[in-house]
C-alpha cells in the first residue's frame, strides 16, 4: 500500500527509503539523530520533501505512522533502552500499525554498537505492546548475517488504560 505513512528511525543513509521513494511510496519519513546521514540522503534524492526528514532524538519524536521499518536502529541503541524503544514505537504507531524489520539473533564478542540479543529477550521486550505476526529466522539475509537475523512483523496491540 503506497499510501501507508512509514517511519524509518535511525535511518542512516537510508537506501531502503530511496528505493521506496523511487517506487512510488511518497509518505515515507526519515529520522536520525545525526545530520550527516540525512544530508547524504537528500543529496541522492533531492526531490524528497524536507518536511519528511527529522534530525532529532527518536525518543522525543511525536507522530502517527502505519508502519515503522526496523533496520539496524534497535541494535545501535544501548540494550538498557530497548523496553523504552518498544513502548515508544507502540506510541508512534496508529491503530493496527506494524513494526517490521530485522533484529540480530546473536551475541557479539565485543560491546557494541551493534548490540546483539536473542529471541527470548526480544519477546519479553515487545510482547506487552505487540502481537507477533511473524517472528522467525530471516531466509534472505546477506551471507555474513545468514542464520543470525530474525525477521519481525509485529502488530500494535491496543492497551487497556489503567
Amino acid at each position: 500500500n503506497k499510501d501507508l505513512k512509514i517511519l524509518i528511525p535511525g535511518c542512516g543513509n537510508s537506501y531502503e527509503a530511496e528505493y521506496l521513494w523511487k517506487n512510488g511510496f511518497k509518505n515515507v519519513h526519515l529520522l536520525d539523530y545525526a545530520l550527516q546521514p540525512i544530508s547524504n540522503f537528500k543529496k541522492r534524492v533531492p526531490s524528497f520533501p524536507d518536511t519528511q526528514l527529522f534530525v532529532t532524538d527518536f525518543f522525543k519524536h511525536v507522530g502517527q505512522y502505519d508502519l515503522i521499518i526496523e533496520q539496524t536502529f534497535f541494535c545501535a541503541i544501548n540494550p538498557s533502552l530497548r523496553d523504552q524503544y518498544a513502548k515508544h514505537v507502540h506510541s508512534l504507531l496508529a491503530d493496527k500499525g506494524k513494526l517490521v524489520g530485522l533484529l540480530f539473533n546473536c551475541e557479539f564478542e565485543k560491546d557494541g554498537p551493534p548490540f546483539g540479543g536473542n529471541a527470548d529477550e526480544y519477546k519479553k521486550c515487545f510482547s506487552p505492546y505487540f502481537d507477533f505476526k511473524t517472528f522467525e529466522t530471516a531466509f534472505n539475509s546477506i551471507a555474513p548475517r545468514a542464520g543470525r537475523e530474525l525477521f519481525i512483523n509485529l502488530q500494535k496491540r491496543s492497551l487497556i488504560s489503567q
